[in-house]
């Protein structure tokens, strides 16, 4: 279930302050992530999710379709880019079914990496993918932008990529529950090597919605583009100071490593896709790629 954030908002704010106080109240996000029968609170920098329990069991009071609710501590860690989180209440359980786009998602929160605010995202570039495209999605976690590609457009095949044994696992099942196998084949390990040993030369669309990796991963992408030329999805992380413009920050960080590489590009759209922490932003570049 994919609650929006504009009723979640008001929601946690009134919540959080009859429960726990103003003062306290007032650093909490001001929104809770559903995914499936689970809500994330997100726990500022300098608070214990200890603090947060009462708010906790007031949400599987308030919101009877919650079954678990967790803490997810700031920042990602680890060689998978996982967030670390702590139960909170209700069913210490952090497997669930996730629904979004009409397609099933079978994930564990603490092991897979997942944000319901990718929601638009996810079919935005769905709805750009015309019929018998193939496409490379290098980091693809649980499969979703893979699955919900192959389920709202109709493609050659998604060739879906993650170096995560767990994600993979999530991918495979998430690929038969979706009935796309004819679609999306799942291959697991590091990105750059699986276009390197079986990719080079196969694809119309290439997705990188990795920010920590894209730009370091960019020469793979490229390689995996058909004759060198096709669109490429580039999600990166950007820190705007006061009177930078972050969306042209991200071209320009974009178009210093093109230029590195020595490839043609030009920008078809860039949007940002949500904070992630105080002037930091997560934004994507379209970039058309042409030899």
């Amino acid at each position: 279930m994919v609650e929006t954030m504009a009723k979640k908002k008001p929601f946690l704010k009134k919540l959080a302050e009859e429960i726990l106080g103003e003062d306290l109240a007032s650093k909490l996000w001001k929104r809770i992530e559903i995914i499936g029968d689970i809500a994330v609170i997100r726990v500022p920098f300098d608070l214990s999710p200890e603090t947060l329990k009462p708010l906790a069991e007031a949400i599987l009071s308030s919101l009877p379709y919650v079954k678990s609710v967790w803490a997810g501590l700031p920042g990602v860690h680890g060689d998978y880019r996982l967030r670390k989180y702590v139960h909170l209440a209700g069913e210490e359980r952090s497997e669930t079914i996730y629904k979004e786009h009409g397609c099933l998602f079978k994930i564990d929160i603490t092991r897979v990496y997942i944000s319901p605010r990718l929601n638009y995202e996810h079919k935005r570039v769905a709805k750009l993918v015309r019929q018998g495209e193939i496409i490379t999605n290098m980091f693809a976690g649980a499969g979703l932008f893979s699955i919900i590609i192959a389920k709202h457009s109709n493609p050659e095949k998604v060739y879906s990529i993650d170096i995560n044994p767990v994600a993979y696992k999530y991918m495979v099942e998430n690929i038969g529950l979706n009935h796309v196998e004819d679609k999306v084949v799942a291959l697991r390990g590091d990105a750059a090597k699986v276009i390197e040993k079986y990719l080079v030369g196969t694809s119309n669309r290439v997705l990188m919605p990795l920010p920590e990796l894209a730009l370091e991963y960019l020469p793979y992408a490229i390689k995996a583009l058909k004759k060198n030329r096709g669109i490429i999805h580039v999600y990166l992380h950007v820190v705007a100071n006061k009177g930078e413009n972050y969306l042209d920050k991200a071209e320009v960080m974009l178009d210093k490593r093109f230029k590195e590489l020595g490839v043609m590009w030009k920008p078809l759209f860039k949007r940002r896709v949500r904070n992630v922490g105080p002037r930091k932003y997560q934004v994507v570049v379209d970039a058309f790629v042409n030899p």
